[in-house]
Parts: C-alpha cells; structure tokens; sequence
C-alpha cells in the first residue's frame, strides 16, 4: 500500500529564532524542540537533564495516604498480604517491583497472576476466594482494578482489603476499596496523568519511604522493572514517565537486577539498551509466559535470586517466545491466505476474521500484522470456553472502541480504547458482528483515516547530519509516543552503487546513499520489508526518502544508519511544506 507523506507545519520563526539563540544550536534542532512543546531555556533544560528532583509528591495521588497507612497497618498486624497484577509486562513488572519492595517488610507475603484462559483480564472471582481461603487480609492490585465494582465488593464481604493501582480510565463509579491510586480519577489532583501501572506502584513505594524515613535509593533501585513497565506498555515519553525511563534506562544498563540480566542474555542484547529494545526484546519475552502458559513464570524471573533458578526460568521463557513467535507467524500466513482467497473480503473497510483453532494468545499480535498489512480495523477472533474471544486493533486516528460499542448487543463483553480492544461473543453472533461492525466503521471512517500517513518532522539535506546535529539528537531520547524518532525527509538522493537485498529471505534492502548534485559524502541505511524498491533504486535515477537517524556501534566503532521509513520516486502532492 502506497504511503501518504504529511510534513509537520514548522514552528513560528520567531519562536524558532529565539530557541535557536538561546540554546546556541541550528534552527532544525530547534523546529524539533518547538514541536515537542519546548520553547524555552528552562524548559529544554528539563527535556535535555532530566532530574529525579522534577518527580512529583506522590502524596498528591488521591489517596495515597490511605495506602500508606493500610500497608504499615498491615505490616504492625503481622497480617498475610498478597500482590495481584495482570498476566502482561506491565502486570507482571508491577508485581515484581512491590513485592521486592515488601517481602523484607512482611513475613507473610506472596503474589498472584490470573490465568489468561481460565480466569481473563482484572481481577477474579477465583483470585478473591483463593485469597479468603488462605487468609489473606489484605490485596494491593497493579495495574487492574480500577472497574472492578462488583468483585471489590465480593472481597470485602469476605473480610478481604484491597489496594488498588491502576492507571485505566475509571468509570463514574470508583471501587469501594481500602484506597483507589489512579491519576485519571476525575477528582485526583496529581500533576501527571499517564504513568504506566507500574509507575503507579513505584509512587506507592516512594511514598511509603518518605513517609518511613527510608532512603530514596531503596524505591529507585526498582526503576529498572519501571522503565520496562513504561516502554512496553506504550505509555507517553513525556513529564514523569520520561523521567523515570530515563533514570530506569541508566539502571538497566549500568546494573540491571539479575532477573532482568538473565532476559537480556537470552535475547542476545548486548551495547547500550534503548527504548527500542526494551519493546522488541525484553517485553516480548515477559509477555510469552502470559501467552503461551502462565504469567507467574515472568514474576518469578524478575523476582529469582538462585542461580539455578534463573537459567531454569530463562531458557523456559526463552522457548515460550520461540512458541510465540512460530505462532504468530503461522497464524498470520494463514489469516492472509484466506483473506486473499476468499471475495468476501474484497472492497471491505474491515477484516472480521474468524478460527475456532488459533491460539487466544497471539491473536492480538495477529490482529496487528493484519492491520499493518490492508490497512484497516481488524478483528481477529477464535474459540475459548466456547464463545468467539479476540482482539482488534486500529488504524490512525479511527476510534476503535466507539466502533465496537455501537456492536455491544451482539457482544458479552469487550474493553480497551482507541487504538486496541478485546472482545467475546457468542459463536452465532460472529456473522452479524462481522456484518454491523462493517457498516459502523463504512459509515464513520474518514478517507483520511484510511490512508497510511508518514508524520515527517522536517526536511532536511543529508549534509546536515553533522557530529553535533547527531549529538543534539541522541538528546531527545528516550523515545516514545508523544517523542517519537524524529523523521526527517531527503530529496534527491541517489544509489552509490552498492545497495542490495539482504535477510533470511531478501527482503530487506541495505542502502549505501549519496546526495545528488552534492557532497560525495556515502550514508548508509537500511529499509526493512521493501525489497520492491530495488530494482527503480538501481537504475541511478533520484529519489527521495523518510527515514528516522540512529548509530550503530559494532567492534567498538560507531557508525550512523538512516531507517528508512519508505521510497517516493518522484514528489507526491499529499507532501505539505
């Protein structure tokens, strides 16, 4: 599918001038800073140096008090405690990062992940009567919870307190827990509102050491478990979470714990970790466990001390990913086979696509290379305790959940948001749901929606990526939603002669680029999964490119690579400057 490519309105000149001169840097750095909300020295101060001192009182989240006091309660009651969290990295991270916390605080303490099959999403009624019957007092839930009424009020029948820390949107009616720590509340004041689940019981733990007395460095030796929670779970890069990745970023690579440590040697990482790799490598592999058998496997990696121990659960991780990933492979050449071969599809705004035998714990990932590959919202659906469960993902800014909603007759139950929701329904509603849900998204999407856009930062000659522009630019990580990898266009640019396919199965192209009519100055790139460019590529003609920046170290030398996004042959009237 051919590609729209949009270029970012510039900033105000004179907001540009003055950036410029204050910071001593070339006005493209500053158009980058302007776009991202910085347009003074102070405030690029705190986006270039982030300090731990910018972190918020956690003691403005609305209850955060009651919290506290629950859990020294707790601990002077010498009352058994247990950690519940969900069965993916931001659950999971969560988890491991309180009971860290408080196993050297409460003798009797220990941790719960729901099964994704028997038990699904939030919190169970199978995890409160296993809490009633093994005396557990007391529940601190991560990430999860915030919605769950009816089960809240189930435990506390039972006698059964709990903490909730969530960071999901809340409905009108909050939870009758012990204390509610959720920044979205409406009636919560905390500044920042977009911490991961994690970064919510990292607050709760940097709470009670302020409130204990206990030195700050207790609470941010677990920054590393937080950083992790944060790039996998796609929450903003920006304020706080900025940040705490940033200081979970220097933990991760100066001195890991030895659970994460275990994960980074089975996923062959070596060099400086980068958001990117968190996303690519480590959450992956603490996702598997959820997926393939059970989420508890991933707390008990990030929570091992014994040697054994840990080579145990990292090459038991490690095959769960291989699993995953054969899998998704799998499943997705066969959802595409039968898109391809079957007309009902065609002319379709939507993929409702059905297959009583797929694994449920790949479908979401499914759903995701469905929508990469058509372009359009995509349900992907199979069979558990017999009703059709599944995961859908959007496309731009059409909102999925609304979509989805208007479906909510046919459907027994479904969650999420914009970009990406579950569902269930019964087995005879999947026709139906297939039919209404097309009509819904035919009737309210937008052409523009539909068009596969390239958000470009600004145009630039491969000339100005100079050491210092490199270095400036290294400056705006870590990256992430709301501070994406800038990209950056090139015009007229031109094969040095030596690009070429490369890959398992050829179909990446390694880029060796000059500037036509410039600099004989040879940059080289990479352009994964488009190896039809090719053949234009090496007729000597130019063409232009968008692509995001990075360097390379390899053997102690550290070279720059240019990713490029895609290939126009000739100037596209969807470009605005």
């Amino acid at each position: 599918m051919r590609k729209s490519w949009k270029i970012k309105k510039p900033a105000d000149n004179n907001d540009l001038k003055h950036l410029s001169a204050a910071l001593n840097i070339d006005m493209a750095i500053a158009n980058l800073l302007i776009q991202r909300g910085i347009k003074t020295f102070p405030e690029a101060r705190s986006f270039f140096r982030p300090q731990l001192s910018d972190l918020h009182d956690p003691f403005l989240m609305k209850d955060m008090d009651k919290a506290v006091a629950r859990i020294k309660q707790a601990i002077d009651r010498k009352e058994k405690v247990m950690i519940y969290g969900d069965y993916d990295v931001d659950g999971t991270t969560s988890v491991a990062l309180m009971f860290s916390f408080l196993r050297s605080r409460i003798a009797e303490i220990d941790y719960y992940i729901p099964d994704r099959y028997m038990e699904g999403y939030g919190i169970s009624k199978l995890s409160i009567d296993y809490a009633a019957e093994n005396n557990f007092s007391l529940v601190i839930v991560l990430d999860c919870g915030i919605k769950a009424n009816d089960k809240i009020s189930y435990a506390k029948s039972l006698g059964i307190d709990f903490i909730i820390c969530d960071h999901h949107n809340p409905d009108t009616l909050i939870p009758e827990a012990v204390a509610v720590l959720d920044p979205k509340q409406l009636d919560c004041n905390y500044p920042y509102k977009e911490l991961s689940g994690c970064g919510v019981g990292f607050k709760l733990v940097q709470a009670f050491c302020i409130d204990q007395g206990i030195p700050e460095e207790e609470a941010l030796e677990l920054l590393d478990l937080v950083v992790v929670s944060i790039a996998s779970d796609i929450v903003p890069l920006t304020g706080e979470n900025r940040v705490l990745a940033y200081y979970g970023l220097k933990k991760l690579n100066a001195d890991p714990s030895i659970g994460l440590k275990t994960l980074i040697k089975y996923a062959g990482m070596d060099g400086e970790f980068k958001i990117s790799d968190i996303v690519f490598k480590i959450g992956p592999r603490l996702n598997a466990s959820g997926r393939i058998e059970h989420g508890k496997k991933s707390v008990a990696i990030l929570l091992a001390k014994d040697a054994t121990e840990l080579e145990e659960l990292g090459i038991e991780i490690n095959s769960y990913n291989e699993i995953r990933k054969t899998l998704d492979r799998e499943i997705t050449l066969e959802a595409l086979d039968i898109i391809e071969k079957s007309e009902f599809y065609e002319g379709r705004v939507t993929t409702v696509i059905y297959n009583r035998d797929w694994h449920k714990g790949v479908v979401g990932i499914v759903a995701s290379r469905l929508t990469e590959h058509y372009y359009r919202p995509t349900v992907v659906l199979t069979e558990s305790n017999g009703l059709a469960t599944g995961s859908a993902r959007s496309v731009g800014e059409f909102d999925l959940y609304e979509a989805i909603s208007a479906c909510s007759d046919l459907l027994e139950s479904y969650g999420g948001h914009m970009y990406a929701a579950g569902l269930s329904m019964k087995l005879e509603n999947i026709a139906e749901f297939s039919r209404r849900f097309e009509q819904v998204v035919r009737d309210s999407i937008s052409a523009e929606q539909q068009k596969q856009t390239i958000e470009i930062d600004a145009k630039i000659s491969l000339s100005d990526l100079s050491p210092k522009f490199i270095r400036l630019l290294n400056q705006f990580e870590p990256f992430g939603p709301h501070n994406m990898a800038p990209v950056f266009l090139t015009k007229n640019v031109l094969d040095y002669g030596t690009s070429r396919l490369v890959g398992k199965n050829n179909e990446h192209i390694k880029l060796d680029l000059m500037e036509a009519n410039r600099s004989s100055t040879v940059f080289s790139g990479i352009a994964f999964s488009q190896s039809e460019h090719l053949d234009v590529i090496k007729r000597s003609l130019p063409f232009n490119i968008c692509y995001s920046v990075s360097e390379n170290e390899y053997r102690g030398k550290t070279k720059l690579q240019l990713t490029v996004r895609d290939i126009q042959y000739r100037d596209d009237d969807s470009d605005s400057e």
